[in-house]
């Protein structure tokens, strides 16, 4: 059975980044990393859908520690995935990635201040043992994403498709397709699916906040000219932290006035009547993700007249399309379901610790990263409000940090105790959109005080990330217990 320090599980965009920081950090550090499909990038890999790209800028969603050269802040998913890869080449991970290992269960013991890890390669179970576990798998489901059970879908004589299954063979030119949906995804496909398809329309159940950003960061561009490379690439991301972090805040503490800004910019685009009807939410800025167009892609389809966007409910599938709660109906060839995704905290393994298998919607999470009374184990879990990796680095920065801090003064093992009775339980994060809104009662928890509550917060992150004590009174710290012998010479352990 092959034991490692650090065990990574997922070779995605996070798992890449903690393997780098492993590298660069813990040098001395054995490590593997077990991803359960065939290759590696995860979310950037899986989904296949025209004109996938980033809801945030790369010079955020890039890694500190290795620059964004594209000239395109707003990149498209094959160039993310090729950043991905070069990553890993550049670090030598390639071969420490051992792909089609679906790990199913992980199982600490504190005898042996280790986990024994089951992963599935094809029909095959194999094991391995590792001192830290890092948990890098994502959010979501990669086997299928959220349908509703919509009423008549049987009866539909054309294709049926959720974007996280698209298919390469899939011929939509000429066709007339209804994209279900109003999120990051749908916008995304719409002008896509424009620019070849005889026509597409948007349906949507409520509208979404959708800003439009150039898909050029020109002051960026400009830095780069003068600067060099990773002197330029700080201070673009610094300034795009700092550009996001106001815009939120301006939406928590005046959404009034955010909404104003929002609706203006989309009126300019299209109009007001269409901007009225059609993209003016219910809800405040940032209680979902804002939307992000890059040069207006969604915009100029609407005004070209190659889609339009229908505010409505859906009554049933028909044999030809779909009819509305209002009696109209929607001709289509091709009916795209980007109706959103099924959160999957840790790719669904079944963690067990000392014989006991653990709930996660009934620990506590540790600084947004590791969970009340589960020792040697983090994951990587980024931004709602801001760029994934942003916390995803910071969060890797920290694991190094502390299996340092372990190795200098003696230490195996590290669980976060919550051992403060004011702590209350609180949602996990403040967000309604209905992914979230559907796995709440299965999520972990955050608390009322740090370090279990989580911040949404990048500069205070890094405070505490950075340059927080390691040894700050809740993360409990221990030898691995010694071993007793009895008169006879057998192990007896405590």
């Amino acid at each position: 059975m092959e034991h490692f320090d650090v065990l990574i599980v997922g070779a995605g965009l996070s798992g890449i980044g903690a393997a780098a920081h492993l590298k660069m950090d813990c040098p001395n550090k054995s490590f593997a990393i077990l991803e359960g499909r065939e290759a590696m990038g995860g979310t950037w890999d899986l989904f296949r859908y025209p004109g996938i790209r980033s809801d945030s800028d790369m010079f955020t969603l890039g890694y500190r520690f290795r620059p964004w050269t594209n000239p395109k802040a707003i990149a498209d998913g094959p160039s993310i995935l090729e950043y991905i890869r070069e990553t890993s080449k550049e670090f030598q991970l390639d071969e420490k990635i051992r792909y089609s290992h679906r790990v199913v269960k992980a199982e600490w013991s504190t005898i042996e201040a280790l986990w024994k890890v089951t992963a599935n390669v094809g029909e095959k179970e194999i094991h391995c043992t590792s001192n830290f576990l890092y948990l890098c798998t994502g959010y979501y489901d990669y086997e299928k994403g959220y349908t509703p059970d919509f009423s008549g879908m049987d009866d539909f004589k054309g294709q049926i498709v959720h974007p996280q299954k698209w298919a390469e063979d899939i011929d939509y030119a000429d066709k007339k397709i209804v994209v279900i949906g109003s999120g990051a995804t749908a916008v995304t496909l719409v002008p896509a699916l424009a620019e070849k398809a005889k026509h597409v329309t948007m349906l949507q159940r409520s509208p979404t906040y959708i800003v439009s950003l150039p898909a050029q960061d020109k002051i960026a561009n400009f830095i780069r000219t003068v600067l060099p490379s990773r002197a330029a690439y700080a201070i673009s991301r610094w300034k795009n932290v700092l550009y996001g972090m106001f815009f939120y805040a301006l939406s928590r503490k005046r959404p009034s006035t955010m909404k104003k800004l929002i609706a203006k910019g989309v009126t300019k685009e299209i109009g007001e009547e269409l901007a009225t009807q059609h993209f003016t939410p219910n809800y405040n800025p940032w209680d979902q993700r804002l939307c992000l167009v890059p040069d207006s892609d969604l915009f100029q389809s609407i005004r070209e007249e190659k889609a339009s966007i229908v505010t409505e409910q859906i009554e049933t599938f028909t044999q030809d399309g779909l009819k509305l709660q209002s009696g109209k109906h929607l001709d289509a060839d091709i009916i795209v379901t980007a109706t959103g995704l099924v959160m999957k905290i840790m790719a669904g393994l079944e963690l067990v610790v000392d014989g006991e298998t653990i709930d996660l919607s009934k620990t506590l999470t540790y600084k947004g990263m590791m969970y009340s009374d589960i020792p040697n184990a983090a994951s990587a879990f980024g931004y709602t409000n801001a760029s994934w990796t942003l916390k995803c680095d910071l969060t890797a920065q920290y694991i190094c940090r502390m299996l340092n801090f372990m190795d200098q003064n003696g230490y195996s093992i590290c669980t976060p105790r919550v051992n403060d009775p004011s702590i209350k339980r609180e949602p996990p994060v403040d967000f309604n959109s209905g992914y979230i809104q559907r796995a709440m009662d299965s999520l972990p928890k955050q608390g009322s005080k740090l370090p279990w509550r989580v911040n949404q917060n990048y500069i205070k992150d890094i405070r505490m990330f950075r340059y927080g004590q390691i040894d700050d009174g809740v993360m409990e710290f221990k030898a691995k217990p010694a071993k007793q012998f009895s008169k006879d010479k057998r192990a007896v352990r405590r």
